[in-house]
């Protein structure tokens, strides 16, 4: 992704600005973020980009800038710290990336989650981007908005609720993303076949399958979990709890997994990252409370690093405010 020193000819691709992936999704949200270029939203994202946000679908990229601005407003001294950034391309060009971060802010403007309470948070998202010529076309993505909602004084289920009742109620709310609204994009890849990206999806995958076993045999007994909600642990223990509680909520639920990228770079470990998701019906008692029947969609997204003892750090993410708004718009308990 080297700068083109000749001038760029008609119809052929711009030049790029940035050295190589990593240094394109770590400079574009650096840009956005933390410089406050909203405007180069207009051209980072395609016009009509698809954005499968765990707590609502958005297409084209006006949506998105609008979004970012309310974010800004709520929480002006926003940043977004990326963590790391792993990815895969295809002999035309195009790659995506699964990028993690870390956000900061202040809750000192009005906005979603009510007015200026002072408080501070601090949560992690994750985003697959598919880029082409330095332009996001295709993105999935969740935010750890449980552990946010906890943070800023509100519980995830109650603040689920007022989200629903502030929408116009179950008629009129954004609905969470779930697969049926799905639209095709330009991205159609599921990864590459590096062995540790197939190592990390037959962990999930055999987890996902009630084989907590597995837990034990590939994690170092040192590992560091953290999940979604702002909840995290140490050793293998701490792993099959946040697993377990996740899986009995929905254990008669559809998992499949979508995307598998493995990496290893100089100097790093070696690194994963999956996104898969769980379809079926809130059937069982666990981290969501009795069970209540509602069908729901979970968009998760695992990132992990290997040791020489096994897998060694975890994260694991996926939105808990997007899955008790489908509780509550099935259930009626408002």
């Amino acid at each position: 992704m080297s700068a083109d020193p000749n001038p760029v000819e008609q119809g052929a691709r711009p030049a790029p600005r940035y050295d190589d992936p990593v240094s394109y999704i770590l400079g574009i949200t650096k840009d956005i973020w933390e410089d406050r270029g909203i405007a180069l939203l207009e051209t980072a994202y395609g016009p009509q980009m698809i954005m499968r946000n765990a707590g609502g679908m958005k297409i084209g990229n006006q949506s998105v800038i609008n979004d970012t601005l309310a974010k800004m407003a709520a929480f002006p001294d926003l940043e977004i710290l990326g963590e790391d950034v792993i990815w895969s391309g295809d002999p035309n060009g195009r790659y995506l990336s699964s990028h993690r971060s870390v956000i900061t802010g202040t809750h000192t403007g009005h906005g979603v989650w009510g007015p200026p309470s002072g408080k501070r948070f601090t949560v992690r998202c994750i985003a697959d981007c598919s880029v082409l010529d330095e332009v996001i076309d295709d993105e999935w993505l969740a935010y750890d908005t449980g552990d946010q909602a906890r943070q800023l004084g509100h519980d995830p289920a109650d603040f689920a609720r007022a989200r629903i009742i502030a929408e116009g109620g179950p008629e009129k709310a954004t609905r969470p993303f779930t697969p049926d609204q799905d639209q095709p994009g330009p991205y159609t890849s599921r990864g590459n076949d590096s062995e540790w990206g197939a190592r990390l999806a037959e962990i999930v995958t055999r987890i996902m399958e009630k084989d907590i076993s597995v837990i034990r045999l590939e994690y170092d007994r040192a590992v560091r979990i953290e999940h979604a909600g702002g909840h995290g642990g140490w050793g293998q223990q701490a792993a099959e709890a946040m697993w377990m509680r996740l899986r009995s909520s929905f254990p008669s639920a559809r998992f499949a997994v979508h995307h598998v990228i493995g990496r290893s770079d100089p100097h790093q470990p070696h690194r994963a990252a999956i996104r898969w998701s769980l379809d079926g019906l809130h059937d069982g008692f666990g981290r969501f409370g009795p069970p209540t029947g509602a069908p729901v969609h979970v968009m998760g997204f695992t990132h992990a690093e290997f040791g020489p003892w096994g897998l060694r750090r975890e994260f694991t993410l996926f939105d808990e405010v997007a899955i008790w708004k489908q509780i509550h718009l099935h259930t009626g308990d408002l």
